[in-house]
């Protein structure tokens, strides 16, 4: 290996190790351990060592075609040491003042948007549903006065006939008449009874099911 490639094996190591502690803090901001559970924090670790491990070893591969020296490690803990003490802070304050302009520029354009669209479809719907209701209302109205004017119309169509059979029922001779009159109560009182006889039924059909 000649003292070039070293050079930048070490420069490359260094920057990996500020960018793995970057990275650890950036990872310990999202996660938020407090409010994870127990497995759910143990399979994000796993995951994110096993990206960070993979970075590294791609990053020495492009180097120095992967070769492990001991000063690899070295120049990765002075890279982290470095961000941990001259860094960290400026990074972090960096980080959240990101993450804050992020969430600002997200309620912005959800605000905007349910200004432009939601609160105009909102409207929309209910103008709708107070023409369809005024619609249905007004039909209902008119129905009813229709209804009114058709029975008034029967009433008054119906009336010479009623009055018709009302003189021919007063023309018949009474014999005739208290003979319907003793078919139609007899036919009254058999529906009564059939009336009563069909709780009687109803109970018998469900125990026949239960069967």
């Amino acid at each position: 290996m000649t003292l070039s490639t070293q050079f930048f094996t070490m420069i490359a190591m260094i920057f990996m190790g500020g960018w793995l502690g970057a990275s650890l803090d950036t990872y310990h901001r999202f996660l938020q351990r407090s409010k994870r559970k127990y497995f759910v924090v143990f399979i994000n670790d796993i995951l994110f060592w096993i990206v960070q491990g993979l970075s590294i070893f791609y990053t020495l591969l492009l180097v120095n075609e992967g070769e492990l020296r001991f000063y690899v490690f070295v120049a990765m803990l002075c890279g982290f040491a470095a961000y941990q003490s001259l860094l960290k802070s400026l990074y972090l304050r960096t980080l959240e003042y990101l993450i804050q302009t992020a969430i600002s520029v997200y309620r912005f354009f959800l605000r905007t948007a349910e200004l432009l669209i939601v609160k105009p479809l909102k409207l929309l719907y209910q103008l709708l549903v107070v023409i369809i209701l005024g619609i249905l209302n007004f039909l209902m109205v008119f129905g009813q006065l229709l209804l009114k004017i058709c029975l008034m119309i029967l009433k008054i169509c119906f009336a010479p006939i009623k009055w018709i059979g009302m003189l021919t029922w007063k023309i018949l001779p009474s014999t005739f008449t208290n003979y319907i009159e003793n078919i139609f109560y007899k036919c009254a009182g058999f529906l009564r009874k059939v009336e009563n006889i069909k709780p009687i039924l109803l109970k018998w059909w469900k125990k026949i099911r239960k069967l």
